[in-house]
């Protein structure tokens, strides 16, 4: 790893990740959470790619990003709109 660019990679994926992670947790609509989700997979994907696990890289996007994620939304998206929604319980 010679120069700064995997340097550099390395912390913009970081920071893309960590943000997606945060949008995970603060975001109140669904499906922009699960949406949030997935460009954090794809961000530790790419911590994969940095370190030269290729193999892991792709199984992280096909397994996670294609199946699980893909998986959620259809979940989120088949529920009715009034049981899905994610107000205050009293």
């Amino acid at each position: 790893m010679e120069g700064s660019g995997p340097v550099i990679a390395f912390w913009m994926l970081a920071a893309v990740t960590l943000v997606a992670a945060g949008g995970v947790l603060v975001s109140r609509n669904l499906l922009h959470a699960v949406l949030f989700l997935i460009l954090a997979f794809i961000g530790v994907a790419g911590h994969f790619v940095l370190l030269s696990a290729e193999f892991l890289a792709m199984a992280q996007v096909i397994i996670y990003v294609g199946a699980i994620s893909v998986l959620v939304l259809f979940a989120i998206l088949l529920t009715p709109r009034a049981s899905r929604d994610n107000g205050e319980t009293k």
